[in-house]
């Protein structure tokens, strides 16, 4: 083992006042970068960010190891009284006063580097965990806050919001959270399966259940054994599969399609949908015991609409991920441009951005960041949209005739073969959302329809 000797100089005179060694430690800190309160800079990117806090908390580890060599010697030389030898009994004394203060001084600037290191992990596992999600302002941090407080439970999470608001994002920063992050994720998209294979998608079948069942095959639930399931689009799914998907939820257990033996599932389950389930209930979509199973913890993804002060940020990390696989450099962004990206409402929220960027970063040939605003049709100016107001309240009203009529053919049922968004030519997604614009109540046709 190596010996490490510690020498101190002949015109020391004492190790019990720290004012030099807090003044040391406290200006380091300053100078480091690292505020109180460990709070990150705006500009940096999430990655970076994570680089920065990792950094300053390997520095902590060093500091702490060599303070660990100060207290160990202070301790050898306290319980051997190696000071005896040199001193007369009066210094003794003071120098060992010296030593005991100097040992209780440093123990509290340990503590201190332990909680700032805390404080510095937590903050690498806050960042890393929406390392994508990117944003500042309140309504985005307020909705991180309540995904941070319930992944550390089991408990099943509704995510709801408009398309493109990065619903899996937070899906997976939830799971990467959770105690399950060694275990599976798995995602899926019940929107994009067929209606009458999403049963055997989620809960496998049996070979010889169907036609083309040629052997066993594990469903989604099996696969995510132990970890988490991401149903995205659960709106959508058929009434036949909700009542899988309660039974689930309920007893924690499932049959294989064609199978009659019963499966444990250990899973979490993580929805998510950009359609109204209360409005869904009320038409016979979806099941309301199903929803309220769903909705233990509702977490609502703000629209980028409502976080305008975001887009900045956005727009720095997606011209920085495409200019960096086109291998462009970008000195800044046109004022112009900005403005326009501000000033847009963004119906397709994050994707309709991260869309438009990568395009005008493919296109843009100068070092300045541009986009060609015919892709973002503004609205109208106030004088112009008064010329043509008089048209779409009349377009507004036809078409609310048109979805009524609908709806009172088909006994309000909005779905199916004779639903009412198949007499029109529409998705049923579509229609939903045009009757809740237009203040369209269906019950009423349920109604009409029994008399």
């Amino acid at each position: 083992m190596a010996t490490q000797t510690v020498a101190f100089p002949d015109d020391h005179q004492g190790l019990g006042d720290l004012d030099v060694i807090r003044k040391s430690f406290n200006a380091h800190y300053s100078s480091s970068g690292l505020p109180r309160g460990n709070k990150l800079r705006a500009d940096n990117s999430p990655s970076e960010s994570v680089r920065n806090c990792v950094h300053d908390s390997e520095r902590i580890m060093g500091i702490r190891a060599a303070m660990k060599i100060v207290l160990d010697f202070i301790r050898a030389a306290k319980l051997r009284d190696l000071t005896a030898q040199f001193w007369d009994e009066a210094e003794h004394l003071e120098k060992k006063a010296a030593l005991e203060s100097a040992l209780e001084g440093l123990e509290l600037l340990r503590e201190q580097l332990d909680k700032e290191n805390l404080a510095l992990r937590d903050e690498v596992d806050r960042v890393s965990m929406f390392e994508e999600i990117v944003g500042t302002s309140p309504a985005l941090q307020a909705m991180l806050s309540r995904a941070i407080k319930v992944a550390a439970t089991d408990s099943t999470v509704l995510i709801t919001g408009e398309t493109g608001t990065g619903k899996e994002l937070v899906a997976r920063a939830i799971h990467r959270r959770s105690d399950r992050v060694s275990r599976p994720f798995v995602g899926v998209n019940c929107a994009a399966i067929p209606r009458d294979l999403i049963a055997s998608e989620l809960f496998g079948h049996e070979k010889g259940a169907f036609t083309g069942a040629t052997q066993q095959r594990l469903g989604r639930f099996e696969l995510a054994n132990g970890g988490t399931i991401f149903l995205d689009e659960v709106g959508e799914l058929p009434a036949e599969t909700q009542i899988a998907l309660l039974r689930v939820l309920q007893e924690q257990e499932f049959e294989r399609v064609g199978g009659s033996h019963r499966i444990r599932a250990d899973v979490r389950v993580i929805a998510a949908t950009n359609r109204d389930l209360q409005a869904a209930i009320n038409t016979g979509s979806f099941r309301s015991d199903l929803f309220y199973r769903l909705h233990v913890f509702p977490i609502e993804i703000p629209s980028l609409r409502e976080r305008r002060a975001d887009i900045p940020l956005l727009v720095e990390y997606f011209i920085d991920r495409y200019a960096r696989k086109a291998s462009k450099h970008f000195k800044n962004v046109e004022k112009r441009t900005l403005q326009v990206l501000q000033s847009y409402p963004w119906p397709g929220n994050i994707r309709e951005l991260q869309n438009v960027i990568e395009r005008s970063v493919i296109l843009c040939d100068s070092d300045i960041f541009s986009i060609d605003e015919s892709w973002l049709p503004l609205p109208l100016p106030a004088a112009e949209s008064k010329r043509h107001i008089g048209l779409p309240r009349r377009l507004e009203a036809q078409e609310k005739n048109m979805i009524e009529e609908a709806l009172k053919a088909s006994r309000g049922r909005v779905f199916g073969p004779i639903g009412a968004a198949a007499n029109l030519g529409i998705s049923r997604s579509t229609l939903e959302s045009k009757i809740k614009s237009l203040k369209i109540d269906k019950n009423r046709f349920r109604t009409l329809s029994e008399i």
